[in-house]
C-alpha cells in the first residue's frame, strides 16, 4: 500500500529562537503542559530507542513518569529486552510526538537505574492490578499461551489478598540523562522549525537552529 496521498501541511504555529527558554527542561515543561491540555490521552507516551552491544536497535512505546533537571524517568522490568540492551549499551533516545500541536521532542542521552527507594515510592502509587502484573510478567520471555498470564495473575491475587504487594526485585526505574534535546515545530512546505540544545562540558546548554 502506498501512502503518498497521506499528506498534511503543518500550519498551526512557528518556533522562534527568542521564544525558547534558556533551560531545555523549562522549555520541555512548557510544551508538555500544553500537550496535556490539548491532547489529553497519552501525552506522556514516548518512543524509547535502545541498541544492543553490536549496535542493533529496537524501539517501543513507554510512559514518562517524571522529569526534572536530572533527566526523564520511566519504569520497566530489569530483565526485559530494553534493560538487557541498556546494561550493555546505556545510550538511549526518547521521542515525543504531539500531533494536535504539530510538535516533536527528541532526546538523546544515557540511561541509568534509579535508586530502589525511589522505585518503591513509585510502585506504591500503581493500581493494585498493575502491581500484581509486575510479579506475573517476565517481560520479553517466550510464553506458551495467554492462560499462562491469567493463571499467574490468579495465583498472585490469592498470595497477596489482604496484603501489601512488595516491589519485585527485577522491576524499577531508569533515568535518561540527556546530552541533547531537540524541539521540532511543524511548518508549511516541510520547512519546519528545529532547535537543538546540546549540553556543554561546563553544564550549560548551547542552542542551535537546525535545517529541517
Amino acid at each position: 500500500m502506498a501512502t503518498i496521498d497521506l499528506r498534511k501541511d503543518y500550519r498551526l504555529s512557528g518556533l522562534r529562537r527568542k521564544d525558547l527558554h534558556a533551560d531545555p527542561f523549562r522549555q520541555f515543561d512548557r510544551w508538555f503542559q500544553q500537550a496535556l491540555d490539548s491532547q489529553k490521552d497519552e501525552a506522556h507516551a514516548m518512543t524509547l530507542a535502545t541498541a544492543d552491544a553490536k549496535g542493533r536497535p529496537s524501539s517501543r512505546i513507554v510512559l514518562l513518569r517524571s522529569y526534572d533537571e536530572n533527566g526523564f524517568v520511566f519504569y520497566t522490568n530489569y530483565e526485559s529486552r530494553k534493560a538487557s540492551q541498556l546494561a550493555k549499551n546505556p545510550h538511549a533516545a526518547l521521542s515525543f510526538f504531539w500531533p494536535m500541536l504539530e510538535r516533536q521532542v527528541c532526546i538523546a542521552g544515557s540511561a541509568a537505574r534509579i535508586s530502589r527507594e525511589d522505585s518503591v515510592v513509585y510502585f506504591k502509587t500503581r493500581p493494585h492490578g498493575n502491581q500484581l502484573a509486575a510479579w506475573v510478567s517476565h517481560q520479553s520471555e517466550v510464553i506458551p499461551d495467554r492462560e499462562t498470564l491469567d493463571d499467574g495473575l490468579k495465583r498472585m491475587e490469592i498470595k497477596y489478598r489482604g496484603r501489601k504487594i512488595p516491589l519485585p526485585p527485577w522491576w524499577g526505574g531508569y533515568c535518561v540523562k540527556p546530552s541533547s534535546i531537540e524541539f521540532w515545530q511543524g511548518r508549511p512546505n516541510r520547512l519546519h522549525d528545529r532547535f537543538r540544545y546540546s549540553r556543554q562540558k561546563n553544564g550549560s546548554w548551547k542552542i542551535e537552529r537546525l535545517s529541517p
